[in-house]
């Protein structure tokens, strides 16, 4: 553990920890398997890399805050191991979980998340600094969002904000789980966390089909998409040869923009920032598609939403009232429930119920399903 942060050194209420032995000191101090719970947070470095990897893990149980350093640390196994023991406690969890599965190649036993802790009861803003104001009447500050979590050293002013992101998470679970075993919605808070997990589980490979469907593609001929996908992937190729954001080398809306040029028979070239092998790889890009037979073109793809009769316009209507009543009455967001496509595939297949719902939406939505399957 480092008691100098940016070369300057000053008492924190949190612990710098860029050493193996200093990891295995921390999850001795916090309760080593006896802990009952912890908070982690992550960061990335999504905004300024090809491929974007854990570069902090923000930390806190028993009253000890840390910021743990994955570059530095020779052996995170301790922390791997150590989040198997306890309940970890997340907000967002999505992303985080995601972090985790990339890099341990594994997601802690138990996750629960705060943000859908605080929806299920209600919260229509629960971003966590809504939330910490709302309970906490703390305002924390938003200064390094965006920073370059890849850079060391850090700074302290960086470091500050990392660790705010789990100070308050875990007096903020204690709240929510006494409105949660209140209000009788514990155990829909288990199943969502469960569900969550499980998604975050799989791991999905890229679909080079679809992976370059922008945003917009829809609007293409059949020659523009084959235009947007040469184009794309040449965009690809430019980021990870400079390790940048594919976005930080040209926009999606250029890429669209050029594309539906070309599709006309007009000519583009790209700004004069770029140098010349690039602007003939681009060209090279470009000319491919000339080469290439018209059933050889990407192919529309037609977005099926299932068969919509009379009788699922029916049952559609039906679910959609009752899941828009219940939420009014619970005073929660009616998606928890079921999302639009999810009522939708289910009138248009409403024996797939233990597919599409949990437990617990499906019991909600039970006065209505039961009419569907006779059950």
């Amino acid at each position: 553990m480092s008691e100098s942060i940016d070369g300057v050194s000053g008492k924190r209420d949190f612990t710098y920890v860029d050493t193996t032995e200093g990891l295995k000191d921390l999850l001795e101090l916090a309760g080593g398997g006896e802990c009952e719970r912890c908070a982690i947070d992550t960061e990335a470095d999504s905004l300024h890399c090809y491929e974007e990897k854990l570069c902090l893990i923000q930390f806190s149980a028993g009253g000890h805050f840390a910021v743990i350093d994955p570059f530095a640390c020779e052996n995170l196994d301790p922390l791997v191991e150590f989040l198997d023991t306890t309940e970890v406690w997340l907000h967002g969890a999505d992303f985080d979980m995601r972090m985790l599965r990339r890099t341990f190649n594994r997601i802690p036993d138990i996750v629960y998340d705060t943000q859908t802790a605080a929806r299920l009861l209600g919260a229509r803003k629960f971003g966590l600094v809504n939330l910490v104001e709302e309970h906490f009447g703390v305002v924390l500050p938003k200064g390094s969002q965006k920073a370059d979590w890849g850079r060391r050293p850090l700074s302290r002013k960086m470091l500050d904000y990392a660790v705010n992101d789990v100070r308050y998470l875990l007096p903020l679970a204690e709240i929510l789980v006494k409105g949660l075993k209140d209000s009788g919605r514990w155990e829909w808070f288990l199943q969502s966390c469960v569900a969550a997990r499980s998604v975050a589980e799989v791991r999905r490979g890229k679909d080079k089909e679809m992976i370059w469907r922008i945003s917009g593609w829809g609007k293409l001929e059949r020659l523009g998409m084959a235009y947007l996908r040469a184009l794309w992937f040449w965009r690809d190729g430019e980021a990870a040869r400079r390790d940048r954001p594919p976005f930080k080398i040209i926009g999606n809306d250029r890429l669209l923009e050029y594309s539906a040029y070309l599709q006309e028979g007009r000519g583009v070239s790209l700004p004069e920032r770029f140098p010349s092998h690039v602007v003939s790889r681009f060209d090279t890009a470009i000319a491919s598609v000339s080469g290439l037979s018209e059933s050889e073109y990407p192919k529309k793809i037609k977005r099926s939403r299932g068969k919509r009769d009379s009788d699922a316009e029916s049952r559609f209507e039906k679910l959609k009232a009752l899941r828009d009543q219940v939420a009014g009455g619970l005073d929660i967001d009616s998606t928890l429930i079921g999302s639009r496509a999810t009522l939708e595939r289910l009138a248009a297949q409403p024996e797939s119920a233990d597919e599409l719902l949990l437990d617990w939406q499906k019991e909600l939505l039970q006065p209505v399903l039961s009419g569907f399957t006779g059950n």
